[in-house]
């Protein structure tokens, strides 16, 4: 990018960044002071008067806040997210069908997300280990999740059809077999109904697993910088990525429930609350659960840009072009305007990719490395040892 496109890069990361942690932070003392306050305590007597039912009066509780969180986000995330990308022309999307698109993530996280609720409560008010049967029913729905996702829930919000260029079909299908990956699909979807950024994606397992292109890739990027993302993507298969990612995802969240569960019951009767499953006490709940996750969040972004440069690396070798994956790398920050060297701790403590310098920079390492190995190969006696 040149200077200019450099600076409104950095502008723009930086108002993201800035705008995500201010609100937060907002949140996180609301949620306190609702607690601290007795509001908390007041809206569980209100939500009981309707109903002696503890789930149903939780449900009311939620509700309540839910209806309210929402009603104040909604200036922030008009300002910050639909705003904001116009601003730096970044979207497509009109402001009725961006409502559209907020109501329906809303109401698909209310179908998701409430017999969670209903099964988490259930739990935390019958079982003194409640955070261990609460981990393994996250486990057995994030499964169910990664499996019904690409049939089921991505297609309320993209239209999704098989890859139309026979051509580069044709040469997908010949990475597939040179590295013994067995795709469900390769399929395109309308990215650009929203946004002008560029993307892909493995999503899926088993019988769902599949490799997802945003028509913004297909239509903005040469051949071969699309097989160098679809390389990528199959790096991420062929590198275990996804089955480490699980056995991570399951590990942390069972400590992360089990150093809540400690926090939670230490910190109960000094907010005046005399059991767990008090629902005017589930904010303090919440707001643990926000400041373990925002504590940890490093320990993720390392392990997710470790993935990243070992998938970059399996492209690169794979396709034997490093100009094609600098150029790839180059156009994608390019149109996602994304901040090709950012600080150091904002990449540490943030990002779940590397910055596009780096990634550039370990690219031409690694295949320098694979010439040098290719030469000595040819001349064993050179005194280059691989």
């Amino acid at each position: 990018m040149d200077g200019e496109r450099q600076k409104k890069a950095k502008k723009y990361e930086k108002i993201k960044l800035a705008s995500g942690i201010t609100e937060n932070a907002v949140s996180a003392i609301l949620l306190f002071l609702f607690v601290l306050l007795g509001f908390s305590k007041e809206l569980e007597n209100y939500a009981y008067s309707f109903t002696s039912s503890p789930y149903l009066a939780l449900l009311i509780f939620v509700f309540i806040i839910g209806l309210v969180s929402y009603l104040l986000s909604f200036p922030v995330d008009y300002i910050f997210s639909f705003r904001l990308e116009h601003k730096f022309g970044l979207s497509n999307q009109k402001f009725i069908k961006w409502v559209e698109e907020n109501l329906k993530s809303l109401a698909v996280g209310i179908v998701l997300g409430v017999p969670i609720l209903l099964l988490f409560y259930y739990f935390l008010l019958n079982y003194e280990l409640w955070w261990v049967w609460f981990g393994c029913l996250i486990l057995v729905y994030s499964v169910i999740l990664a499996q019904i996702a690409p049939v089921v829930i991505f297609p309320l919000f993209y239209k999704f059809h098989p890859i139309s260029n026979e051509n580069l079909k044709e040469k997908i299908l010949d990475l597939c077999t040179k590295v013994g990956f067995k795709v469900k699909g390769v399929y395109v979807f309308n990215m650009s109904k929203t946004t002008k950024k560029a993307n892909a994606a493995f999503t899926g397992i088993g019988r769902t697993k599949r490799i997802i292109l945003g028509d913004t890739l297909v239509t903005g990027f040469t051949e071969d910088e699309i097989l160098t993302v679809f390389a990528h993507e199959l790096g991420h298969y062929k590198k275990g990525h996804i089955k480490k990612n699980i056995m991570f995802s399951i590990g942390s969240t069972f400590i992360m429930l089990f150093v809540l569960s400690v926090v939670y019951s230490t910190l109960l009767p000094v907010f005046g609350f005399a059991n767990r499953w008090d629902i005017a006490a589930l904010p303090l709940l919440a707001l643990c659960a926000g400041v373990f996750s925002f504590l940890t969040k490093p320990i993720g972004s390392y392990i997710s840009r470790r993935f990243e440069f070992e998938a970059d690396r399996f492209a690169i070798k794979l396709i034997g072009n490093f100009d094609v994956f600098k150029s790839l790398m180059e156009k994608l920050a390019f149109q996602n305007l994304a901040d090709e060297e950012p600080g150091r701790f904002v990449e540490f403590w943030f990002r779940s990719h590397p910055s596009v310098k780096r990634r550039i920079e370990t690219g031409k390492k690694y295949f320098n490395s694979l010439n040098i190995l290719q030469e000595t190969a040819v001349y064993p006696g050179s005194g280059v040892r691989p």
